[in-house]
């Protein structure tokens, strides 16, 4: 029997937040989208119906949960969980989470941060101890796994709750302590700056440094292709997080500077280190 909440919020409705909602709808859940304008709400409903569309066409729909989508915080009272799915921004998050604890004062506060401490944001907060990192992937639908983040504060209990909300959405979490990039994003970032490194050097071409991964690591795609989906500016932003916080190891090659500055941003943008 499925645990998950009856009644699901998510903070922001671009790719991630609506790849988020989703998953939830598929299962049951009732879901609110809160995004920040009329035309932004309107781009979340159009995502979200598009990729519930493509799930109907492969039978994989089932008894959908009903969607709303708004500019209103307030509409996120009665929830169960909120995740806030907003850019890479400390200040801005810290906004939103301290916005949903207003409008959502019994819900549990998720955050979908891939890189960020979650102790830092959880001080946004007046209980800490609400906020769990749920760090979903990209395309969400497809993706199996969610990183479980787990904050200095965070309530042991909530933990428990949120390894059951993962395997009830039919996906696979991992429980990981808040550091800097986690598990999964110190990872990924650092082998995608090493490929950009050796494109930037002649080493190989794009296609052949990838299929180096795919082929040889039977990785499902390559680290500069992967770098196209994610986005070449949120990239650059964790980057710039993990050099502050880790060390050199992870500075930002130029080529990866150069292509942000250019509006190259990967697949949202039509180029990166592709053309799509």
């Amino acid at each position: 029997m499925s645990d998950l909440p009856t009644k699901v919020g998510v903070y922001g409705g671009g790719r991630m937040g609506a790849g988020i909602a989703h998953a939830f709808l598929i299962k049951g859940s009732d879901v609110i989208i809160v995004e920040s304008s009329g035309d932004a709400a309107g781009a979340a409903r159009t995502r979200v119906e598009a990729s519930l569309a493509k799930a109907a066409e492969r039978g994989a729909l089932g008894a959908a949960g009903t969607l709303t989508v708004t500019t209103d915080a307030a509409c996120l009272g009665g929830t169960e969980l909120v995740i806030e799915a907003v850019p890479e921004l400390p200040r801005l998050k810290a906004d939103v989470l301290a916005t949903i604890e207003k409008a959502a004062p019994d819900a549990v506060v998720g955050t979908n941060t891939s890189s960020l401490s979650i102790d830092s944001l959880a001080n946004a907060l007046a209980v800490p101890g609400r906020l769990i990192g749920l760090h979903f992937f990209n395309p969400v639908p497809a993706s199996a796994l969610i990183e479980i983040v787990v904050g200095p504060r965070t309530d042991p209990a909530l933990v428990t709750r949120a390894r059951k909300w993962v395997f009830d959405l039919g996906k696979t979490g991992i429980t990981v302590t808040d550091s800097p990039g986690f598990a999964s994003s110190r990872l990924g970032v650092l082998l995608a700056l090493e490929a950009m490194r050796m494109l930037d050097e002649g080493v190989a071409t794009a296609e052949d440094i990838d299929a180096a991964m795919t082929l040889g690591y039977r990785h499902p795609a390559g680290p500069l292709r992967t770098t196209d989906i994610v986005g070449l500016d949120v990239r650059l932003d964790i980057a710039e997080h993990l050099e502050r916080t880790l060390g050199p190891r992870f500075a930002p090659p130029s080529v990866l500077r150069e292509k942000v500055a250019a509006g190259k941003l990967g697949r949202k943008t039509g180029e990166g280190f592709y053309t799509w």
